[in-house]
């Protein structure tokens, strides 16, 4: 389906002011590389505007704070986020404010301490990550401007999520500084039933309860197929 998406964020646009879009969806529903794409097409406007990507994943709590509060295996859900500190960034941000952004590592599976994103006058900053909605409030101006969701068949985003998964564990077989060195010994087989028990006792209650949340309360609803076209648009007035 040919979407007219740079068009539709272009009649919402205002030169002149920080514009914020957020693109949330599933655990490995492939936020991270449409953002990317997203921001080239943006670039390429008559306004030339500056276009950042922050990834929300720097904006969980470390996982010293996580183990103290019991809520590790709650990874990724809501409650393990720093939501006021997302929605500090995000407001700083919408009034042209220069921030520093938080990292994650992929490879340690934690919040980068030693190193920080500056986010310094963007014309647009795309949030790439999840339970994007809740940091709006109903006693405020809307925080995003423009709410994206990407949307996908539950067993498709599954497959992504295993497709990702196993080769991080297999890269970290050599690595001892790599969270999955820990999983070394598994073999290709063990990777890929490691990643089921996760996708099913984590991403996918994570998906139906809780960051399907983002898709009700987004302005576009862009459904993919499992090659990542974009085969239906949805969207919501507000």
């Amino acid at each position: 389906m040919d979407f007219p998406l740079s068009a539709w964020l272009r009649a919402r646009f205002a030169a002149g002011q920080p514009f914020v879009i957020g693109v949330a969806g599933g655990v490995a529903a492939g936020k991270s590389t449409f953002a990317r794409a997203l921001r080239d097409e943006l670039q390429t406007w008559s306004e030339h505007p500056r276009v950042e990507i922050v990834a929300t994943d720097g904006f969980l709590f470390p996982n010293a704070v996580l183990a103290e509060r019991g809520i590790t295996m709650r990874k990724g859900f809501p409650e393990s986020y720093d939501v006021a500190a997302l929605r500090a960034a995000v407001g700083a941000l919408r009034r042209g404010e220069r921030v520093e952004i938080p990292l994650y590592s992929h490879v340690t599976y934690d919040i980068d301490t030693e190193r920080k994103e500056v986010v310094d006058d963007a014309d647009i900053v795309i949030f790439d990550g999840l339970h994007l909605a809740q940091i709006e409030t109903t006693d405020a101006p809307r925080l995003i401007d423009a709410l994206l969701y990407l949307d996908a068949e539950e067993d498709v985003i599954e497959r992504w999520f295993t497709d990702r998964l196993v080769p991080l564990m297999e890269a970290g077989v050599d690595d001892q500084n790599s969270f999955y060195y820990a999983f070394r010994t598994m073999d290709d087989a063990g990777r890929r039933d490691f990643a089921k028990r996760v996708w099913q006792g984590i991403n996918l209650p994570n998906l139906r309860d809780h960051i399907i949340k983002d898709r009700d309360a987004a302005d576009l609803v862009l459904h993919r197929t499992a090659d990542h076209r974009i085969d239906k648009v949805t969207e919501h007035t507000r």
